[in-house]
């Protein structure tokens, strides 16, 4: 028989793998412009872009595009294709290159679907499990959605699949080039995430046993070279694939562990009902129930099941565990979610947004559940029921989904107490990617402009784009206008025209008609007594601030706010506040953001915290603020002049420059504390030994009138044996100074 006609026949016997593939692509051809595109999205795509153009010649400069200093340390395996799939087709329009992304992504995700049926199908020969195995894969409603959006999370998800496919095959056929094949696999795996090291140490521990008990010195020798080829093709191919390993392998590998241990994001999590800082690390039940509260539960009971089954056939023959058997792949997938878990827990790993950092392993926990289903169908009496149990699980979710669809990755199963939405989403922490109804409001005004505002241009149809005004600016005197709330919650009472988000009956978030609402919100203000009336009339209406002013420009909006909230319990402040010693709620803004210019009157709202208070101090700062401090420090000589002069006043860092153009102040600051006791330093900085500050102008600064800029920056109060500060990135010349500490 020749290669085609073996092909076509494998094919043909393939059929059923196919067809479910067929239904997944056309459902994602759909739904693919339906979500939003998650908020690391630029960060994702300068580290495809540094290194597409770090391989194109442009040597370390390539790097001075990333935002973070850690980016360079990312791997590019999937995102240098994105973009170059983007510059191939010439893409420049934001919402042509997003659903570009969400497209390559959710294909690379139905990928990981056909990689689970072929390793379901190696370990049981039975096609119908397979599919079983390969919906229950697809149909899991958080990631799903995260397939579209999500380029961190779901494609390590999908090669972690894909390198648990090549970790069996290698075991399996036992040869050299199928451990070549597996090492070049997890060092892929590896690029994409350091996490990938679990799978690696898993590998070696697994050889480690089969030279163990290999029969003879050949046989050993023969296991030994498999091994060690293993983790040569998978190290050499984790150099290759991460362009900023090679000039300096080793010392690059360092930089990059210190990277990332020493910045940490600073995030909080929702989870029942107290509010964690992801830094101090999860408790110990963190993963499971977020894992139990998010995946449908017949997938739970059945891998619980298939976790007994492999456990108890453990039991009875240990030696089959130590050995090269199918038995000893089933044990490993429950020992790699559970040395996982207990890692992330006893090392204080840095999680948040529920588990998305550990989708990754929803694969040993699917394989799990396959591993159950097989145990219940080989009982005659149990087959019919199993086969039952697994279809019901799979119409089910599928009906949830098309349910709270555009929300699945706000997806909780029936664990949860569902009937109370706001105790819900007041428990636990809910996805912000919230896709604004824009075909709703374009339905309801088929003619004329409709003002908008806070809204992604790339998620309004370019065809459209022209009519949807991303403006506060009423001088067209046309009453179309719309509003994107950041409140979570729809305003009470609702205007007549709103369109909110929901999920579970629970109010996600409010697009609304502010014109009635505004108006009834300045006239409860103007019945209060105002707290400041230097520039806007400051109001406390509730649990919110109201700020107003009649007969005010655009640019009164555009001027920088702040809010200090004093709590009466200093306890009630989050750690992100009491942990850099302000001990209250601290927070800058621009009221543009919040509010609306109607009529020539300004109005702008700002959610307060949930804790009783005790005071608050609020405000704007004046437009040149920046310029009348850096006329202050003109006559003090300068620490260094790199490319911002530095000068050090008690306990403030100035930072100036005479001609400073956007670049320069797009270009993010770093700032190294380091204490004179080490105790001094917040919890989740004490390994470093510094406290460390990344900032731009865009947060802390203001440009000046005569383009000059200036940016103000306090330290910290504790005793300070060192001080190192200076620029990375975006201006594409890095800098640092030494500053003297303050006696």
């Amino acid at each position: 028989m020749s290669a085609a006609n073996l092909l076509a026949r494998r094919l043909r016997r393939q059929w059923a793998l196919w067809a479910v593939c067929a239904v997944f692509l056309w459902v994602g051809a759909f739904a693919f412009d339906d979500y939003i595109p998650y908020w690391d999205v630029p960060e994702q795509r300068a580290v495809g872009n540094a290194a597409l153009d770090y391989l194109a010649g442009d040597g370390e400069r390539a790097f001075d595009q990333l935002i973070g200093p850690a980016d360079e340390y990312y791997g590019a395996i999937f995102e240098a294709p994105l973009v170059l799939v983007e510059r191939i087709l010439g893409l420049e329009d934001s919402r042509d290159i997003h659903l570009s992304r969400h497209f390559l992504t959710h294909l690379f995700f139905l990928v990981g679907g056909c990689v689970c049926y072929l390793l379901a199908l190696r370990l049981f020969d039975n096609r119908l499990l397979a599919l079983i195995a390969m919906a229950l894969f697809l149909l899991h409603p958080r990631i799903y959605a995260h397939s579209f959006f999500n380029s961190k999370d779901v494609p390590f998800l999908v090669a972690f699949a894909i390198s648990l496919y090549l970790v069996h095959r290698a075991f399996r056929r036992d040869t050299l080039g199928a451990f070549l094949l597996c090492g070049a696999g997890i060092g892929l795996l590896v690029n994409l995430r350091v996490m990938g090291l679990v799978l690696f140490a898993a590998v070696l521990v697994l050889r480690g046993l089969d030279a163990a008990f290999a029969r003879g010195g050949e046989e050993r020798g023969r296991v030994a070279l498999a091994g060690g080829a293993f983790a040569l093709a998978a190290v050499l191919t984790y150099y290759a694939s991460l362009p900023v390993l090679w000039t300096d392998p080793v010392g690059r590998f360092a930089e990059l562990v210190g990277a990332f241990d020493s910045h940490p994001l600073m995030a909080y999590n929702l989870f029942r009902g107290e509010w964690l800082y992801s830094p101090d690390g999860p408790p110990f039940d963190y993963v499971p129930v977020w894992v139990g509260i998010t995946t449908p539960p017949a997938v739970l009971l059945l891998a619980l099941a298939g976790a007994v089954a492999v456990a108890w056939r453990g039991a009875r023959r240990p030696l089959d565990v130590l050995r090269n058997t199918p038995l000893r792949f089933g044990m490993a997938l429950i020992v790699l979610p559970v040395a996982t878990v207990v890692a992330v827990v006893v090392l204080g790993s840095n999680v948040h947004d529920g588990w998305r950092h550990l989708y990754f392993l929803y694969a040993p926990l699917l394989l799990l559940a396959v591993f159950g289903l097989h145990w219940l169908i080989r009982e005659r009496w149990m087959k019919a029921g199993a086969y039952a149990l697994a279809g019901a699980a799979i119409a089910v979710t599928v009906v949830a989904m098309v349910r709270i669809h555009q929300q699945e990755n706000n997806y909780f199963n029936a664990l949860v107490d569902r009937t109370t939405p706001e105790r819900l989403v007041s428990r636990h922490a809910v996805d912000w990617q919230i896709q604004v109804p824009f075909g709703d409001i374009a339905r309801d005004h088929p003619t004329g402009r409709v003002f908008v505002r806070n809204v992604p241009a790339w998620s309004i149809p370019a065809d459209e784009r022209g009519r949807f005004i991303d403006t506060l600016d009423f001088r067209s005197g046309e009453r179309n206008f719309y509003k994107l709330h950041d409140y979570r919650a729809c305003p009470a009472p609702i205007p007549a025209r709103s369109y909110a988000v929901r999920l579970y009956g629970a109010v996600l978030s409010c697009v609304v008609d502010p014109v009635a609402w505004f108006g009834e919100l300045r006239r409860r203000a103007l019945a209060t007594e105002a707290l400041d009336r230097s520039r806007f009339a400051a109001h406390r209406v509730g649990d919110l601030m109201v700020y107003v002013r009649d007969g005010c420009a655009l640019a009164d909006l555009e001027t920088r706010a702040f809010l200090h909230v004093h709590p009466v319990d200093r306890a009630s402040v989050h750690p992100v506040f009491t942990d850099r010693g302000y001990g209250w709620h601290r927070r800058h803004f621009v009221l543009e953001r919040y509010g609306a210019r109607i009529d020539g009157n300004c109005v702008a709202v700002v959610h307060l915290p949930g804790y009783a208070i005790a005071s608050i101090n609020t405000g704007q700062y004046t437009p040149g603020w920046a310029e009348a401090v850096r006329r202050g420090v003109a006559e003090a000589e300068p620490v260094g002049r790199a490319r911002f002069a530095v000068w050090l006043d008690g306990r403030v860092l100035t930072y100036a420059r005479d001609v400073c153009t956007e670049e320069d102040a797009a270009a993010r600051f770093f700032l190294h504390v380091h204490p004179v006791h080490a105790g001094d330093l917040p919890v989740w900085r004490r390994e470093s030994g510094f406290d460390n500050l990344d900032f731009d102008f865009h947060w802390r600064g203001a440009f000046t009138e005569d383009g000059g800029c200036a940016l103000v920056v306090r330290l910290p109060d504790y005793p300070i044996a060192g001080i190192r500060t200076g620029q990375f990135g975006g201006a594409g010349q890095r800098w640092a100074v030494e500053v003297a500490p303050p006696p």
